[in-house]
């Protein structure tokens, strides 16, 4: 009898070891490509209401084709934006290294209002001022603060086409998800099942809930935001449209006021432009701003669920994990994990 039950214990240690040598082994082969799966995984739930209405269209007789376009239009909507903020970098970069080559480079003076601005009102002002007199003179004083700017701007550019590369991987990917919706789902149910028992249908449920709600309310809403606020920048001929555009969507993402970003972009603009282009500009950057307010209660049924703190940090720990698809990406898993932490807690023991 003790033979049979040390035989037991040590077939079972041995199966516990190889199926956690297996899991553990899978988990590094696939550790490269772990983000991109998951990114394609939350573009395929929170697209797939939009893709159903889509095949209904067409009664899901060619599904395959429906699902080929649907991949399609959703890359157009990436590319086009994304080649057109690059362009403007590339553009604006270029123009900017030319001027300070040829030493044509001036940099406008600050308004006077500049001084009233909270804080560091003054300092910004003094700083602007010693920029716009003597800009050589100004990066030679400042060596650090202008070698952190430009390598900031540098990385932040190389992160934006990476986010924007891996997104659009993503999308064909999240395709195939799509097309295999039915099946996916039912194996995340069963999966759910083995780790609680009967409740894997309401987990899986309540992520899937969880993704819809962040993405729209949050992650649509600030690229919608972004986009604007680039097309008001470009109106205005801002060398620096793309980088004040990806403020706003960073500051929309972790829910601080885009109005931040767009203040001293209408301080700039009434100190160098006529008044009236001034005035509309100022109006429709603060539309802009405003927008969020009007699309999250039509874009969120229910509201957001998930307290903007998590959000908040979900975004910028995200981000410093992962770089700028972190910034999409935390928030909506960090949602799921209160969300789930949340259903757990106060659920009967």
């Amino acid at each position: 009898m003790n033979n049979l039950k040390t035989d037991y214990t040590i077939n079972t240690f041995i199966k516990i070891v190889v199926l956690s040598g297996i899991i553990i082994w899978s988990f590094f082969i696939a550790k490269p490509f772990l983000m991109l799966i998951v990114w394609s995984i939350l573009v395929a739930v929170a697209l797939y209401p939009l893709y159903l209405k889509a095949l209904n269209m067409f009664k899901e007789k060619r599904k395959g084709l429906v699902t080929g376009l649907f991949v399609g239009v959703l890359l157009l909507l990436i590319v086009m934006p994304t080649l057109s903020i690059a362009g403007s970098i590339i553009d604006s970069s270029k123009e900017i290294f030319h001027n300070f080559e040829q030493g044509t480079l001036k940099v406008p003076p600050p308004s006077t209002s500049v001084k009233d601005w909270p804080l560091l009102g003054n300092k910004i002002y003094d700083l602007w001022s010693s920029a716009s007199s003597d800009l050589e003179k100004f990066i030679l004083k400042n060596p650090d603060a202008v070698k952190s700017s430009v390598g900031w701007f540098f990385s932040s550019f190389a992160g934006i086409m990476g986010a924007a590369l891996l997104s659009l991987v993503a999308i064909i990917i999240a395709g195939i998800f799509l097309s295999n919706a039915s099946s996916g789902y039912e194996t995340a149910v069963a999966f759910s099942n083995k780790l609680v028992s009967g409740k894997g249908k309401e987990i899986i449920d309540m992520c899937i809930n969880t993704i819809r709600s962040v993405v729209k309310g949050i992650l649509l809403v600030a690229i919608i935001q972004a986009v604007l606020a680039f097309v008001g920048f470009s109106m205005m001929d801002f060398a620096t449209s793309g980088i004040l555009a990806f403020a706003v969507l960073v500051f929309a993402v972790v829910q601080v006021p885009v109005i931040i970003v767009m203040i001293p972009a209408i301080v700039y603009v009434f100190s160098n432009a006529e008044t009236t282009p001034a005035i509309l500009f100022s109006i429709y950057m603060i539309v802009v701003a405003l927008l969020d307010n009007v699309l999250k209660p039509l874009l969120l049924a229910k509201g957001l669920q998930t307290p903007m703190i998590v959000i908040l940090i979900g975004a910028i720990g995200g981000m410093m994990l992962q770089g700028i698809l972190g910034l999409f990406v935390g928030p909506v898993v960090l949602a799921i994990g209160h969300s789930l932490y949340s259903k757990w807690v106060s659920s009967p023991s």
